[in-house]
């Protein structure tokens, strides 16, 4: 008997994919499901195979005389079939491969495409477009129309919605997820949206426990300097990976464990801890940058973390016709924060910024596709603001690096933020922005810490 037999006059005719649409009933793939999991654990046959699908499909028309099936309820047969038949293993190889297939098609709807995502990409496009603020021009023209307010409310809005579309996947999975992960670039607004979901979650009794990864870092005697006499801590070696598997196992068990404290302004760790462990109706949350990367949660189970990417994906064109770079956006961001909380003046934040990319392009993009869902955070309104706070500090940055060999790419990245935003409008009243907002995170004056 060979699988692709074809038989016809199946009472099914139809059934329900997972978009709503009705598609003819394929008794095949029933066969062919089975028969891959059969195959994955190295046992079977055509013919059991055969006689498992005439099973499922003798309970699907049982159970569904009138009624069309949908694809979940399938595979829900498929696998109460494969148990009641005495063949649990076989079942749980099926598990995974409806837990493959899933993770495929929601690959496919966050539009990742060799790590970039397209879909989101676009998405942001057409917003922009549908509120006059693509290019550089539009965006000038909103604050010198006294529409920018109004922009930055919209933007605010959608942001606002992701949120609640992040919720709304989290749930769909509460019943297995036990860790929640917040990954992306630097300055791309991962604590805010940190707070905004545990915010959210909190109303359907899901308590989030955060793990702050930056407590992790290891003294600066740890890292290497470069001949600039600049550490390098922009990758996840920085972190103390072997503790965190550690402290991550001991909070799965429901242990308590001793979170170390961090001093950013100081480069090591203070003598004291603070004790952590999570309930049974807490999850864990990491927001690091690092949060996809293998190692940093390798003592975790995949089918135990729901991962967030976070990026800068602006799409604002300048008169040459190109668009902003995310970077630069996360560099002007990053400056802002580095002044205010971390003693660090913009010179060397431009200075260091080398690190940075080289640490996202080692340890962050290769690890895009692991992540559950993926996040604008860019806001279309930013820029005027972020002139306002940073604008007057680039001539001596330009200086500091013009002559310098060694720190080319400083002094070029620089030069290249400095045209940039000598072509936008200053806004120099942040009252219109929220309190509750991402950018919040680095102008200051928000209610998140």
């Amino acid at each position: 008997m060979r699988l692709e037999d074809d038989i016809r006059g199946m009472p099914i005719q139809q059934i329900y994919k997972r978009d709503g649409s009705l598609v003819p009933f394929d008794r095949f793939k029933i066969l062919r499901a089975i028969h891959k999991s059969f195959m994955e654990v190295g046992e079977g046959s055509v013919e059991l195979s055969e006689k498992l699908c005439n099973q499922v499909i003798d309970i699907l028309e049982n159970n569904f005389p009138s009624d069309i099936p949908a694809v979940e309820e399938i595979q829900d047969t498929i696998e109460r079939t494969l148990i009641n038949d005495g063949h649990n293993n076989i079942a749980q190889a099926f598990v995974v491969y409806r837990q493959k297939r899933k993770e495929i098609r929601e690959k496919q709807e966050c539009g990742l495409i060799e790590n970039i995502p397209y879909k989101n990409i676009w998405n942001g496009l057409i917003w922009s477009l549908d509120h006059s603020c693509e290019t550089i021009n539009k965006l000038n023209a909103h604050i010198k129309n006294g529409t920018y307010p109004q922009l930055v409310k919209d933007a605010e809005g959608v942001y606002e919605q992701e949120l609640d579309k992040i919720v709304a996947n989290i749930l769909k999975k509460r019943d297995v997820i036990r860790m929640i992960i917040v990954s992306g670039p630097s300055s791309s607004g991962k604590t805010t949206t940190t707070e905004r979901l545990a915010e959210k979650l909190k109303t359907h009794n899901i308590e989030l426990v955060k793990l702050t990864v930056d407590n992790y870092f290891k003294g600066l005697n740890s890292y290497l300097k470069d001949g600039h006499g600049d550490y390098d801590f922009e990758g996840p070696e920085a972190l103390d990976l072997p503790l965190i598997n550690e402290h991550l196992a001991k909070l799965i068990k429901g242990e308590t464990i001793q979170v170390p404290r961090y001093d950013f302004k100081t480069g090591y760790r203070e003598k004291g801890t603070d004790p952590l462990r999570i309930k049974e109706n807490q999850f864990i949350l990491i927001d690091s940058h690092f949060g996809l990367y293998d190692k940093l949660t390798e003592s975790i189970p995949t089918n135990f973390k729901f991962g967030l990417y976070l990026e800068t994906l602006c799409q604002l064109r300048m008169s040459n016709g190109r668009f902003v770079r995310w970077t630069d956006i996360r560099m002007l961001r990053r400056m802002i924060r580095d002044m205010q909380y971390r003693a660090y003046d913009p010179k060397k934040t431009a200075g260091h910024w080398h690190y940075v990319r080289r640490g996202e392009l080692k340890n962050l993009i290769p690890y895009i596709t692991k992540a559950n869902y993926i996040v604008n955070t860019s806001l279309p309104y930013e820029l005027p603001i972020l002139k306002h706070k940073l604008f007057k500090y680039f001539p001596d940055i330009i200086q500091a690096y013009k002559d310098d060999q060694g720190r080319q790419d400083a002094y070029i990245r620089a030069q290249r933020v400095y045209d940039l935003l000598s072509t936008i409008e200053i806004w120099s009243d942040e009252s219109v922005v929220p309190q509750q907002s991402l950018l919040r995170e680095f102008i200051g004056g928000g209610i998140y810490h």
